[in-house]
């Protein structure tokens, strides 16, 4: 594939950005079946041009899957390092403009096979790459198994958007950015609570279970 970030002038770099971009918002509109042809037109160009750039759909697909995990990475980065209510509400009041990545983000996680593994798999790396980066910079408590926590949130995120888009089928064919405000809306008070201030009221039930995973015990449960 082509590089993405051209170093031959702005216009060339313009012309990949707009290319890169109307297929991001037709691939999550259509889904990964969205023709080159279709994907120029709605940037202005011919398909040509596309193949020139990318080489080919694939390669289109790879651009896109890079250039939406940078910009959640960035934003979570950002969200972890920083601490700062007035950054996060910031973030809160410019969620429609990450409708079209995360609408993109459906239907990689829909379509599923080896292009949804990487990309899920990036977004773990990811995770674990800005969780302790808040961590070192002591907003974030750290982990046990900092691995294993990033997979668990990463699951968990792309897990709760792909159960929501499925049962509110209308999101995606309708306003999408809308309909992600009012999820926003809707998650963003408990999410908040349960990060800041936890479930259990102590930490009983992890030491019962870590005192277990070595040593369970053997045979039926007592009744």
């Amino acid at each position: 594939m082509r590089s993405t970030e051209p170093s031959r002038g702005s216009a060339e770099a313009a012309s990949v950005e707009r290319i890169r971009d109307a297929a991001i918002v037709r691939f999550g509109r259509d889904g990964f079946s969205a023709g080159l042809r279709v994907i120029a037109a709605d940037a202005g160009v011919t398909a040509g041009l596309v193949v020139h750039h990318f080489g080919s759909k694939g390669g289109l697909r790879q651009a896109c899957d890079e250039h939406v995990l940078s910009v959640i990475r960035a934003e979570k980065l950002k969200a972890a390092t920083t601490g700062s209510a007035a950054g996060m509400i910031a973030q809160l009041a410019e969620v429609e403009q990450f409708a079209p990545m995360a609408l993109y983000a459906v239907r990689s996680l829909q379509t599923g096979g080896r292009l949804a593994t990487e990309f899920v798999e990036q977004m773990v790396r990811d995770a674990e790459q800005y969780l302790a980066a808040g961590v070192e910079a002591g907003v974030i408590k750290p982990s046990r198994d900092p691995a294993a926590r990033a997979r668990y949130l990463a699951y968990q995120s792309l897990g709760s958007l792909l159960l929501w888009a499925t049962i509110r089928s209308d999101a995606l064919t309708g306003d999408f950015a809308a309909a992600l405000r009012e999820l926003s809306d809707e998650v963003t008070p408990p999410a908040l609570e349960l990060f800041t201030q936890g479930l259990f009221v102590d930490r009983s039930m992890l030491d019962d279970y870590l005192m277990y995973v070595p040593d369970p015990p053997v045979g039926p449960a007592a009744p």
